[in-house]
């Protein structure tokens, strides 16, 4: 049986490149936790086995508020600009444009 940690890394792992989505959208997804517990497990991701593509995954109004956790010589921000998707001033301009709702997935 997954985790917590684990089923948080696998809703990441599906984001798009080029879209993002924030930790409460996955906390709503996974059907428990909240917004913070989907922000200790990211702050965690450098344990887990695979790549989790935790830059793609922002707050409720588009602000790389996880920036911090990522290599000062490839930002958060960088890496996201280098998928497409804007940033200036550490948020994601038309943050509507390029949310992915983890939601979808359960709408199949």
């Amino acid at each position: 049986m997954a985790t917590y940690f684990e089923d948080v890394y696998a809703i990441v792992r599906l984001i798009p490149r080029g879209k993002v989505t924030t930790f409460g959208a996955i906390a709503n997804a996974l059907g428990l936790g909240s917004a913070r517990m989907v922000g200790w497990a990211l702050n965690q991701a450098s344990g887990a086995s695979g790549y989790v593509p935790a830059h793609r995954v922002v707050n409720r109004k588009g602000r790389l508020s996880g920036q911090l956790h990522f290599d000062p010589q490839y930002t958060m921000a960088q890496r996201l600009t280098d998928e497409g998707v804007p940033v200036i001033d550490d948020a994601v301009v038309d943050f509507e444009k390029y949310f992915w709702d983890p939601v979808q997935l359960s709408d199949h």
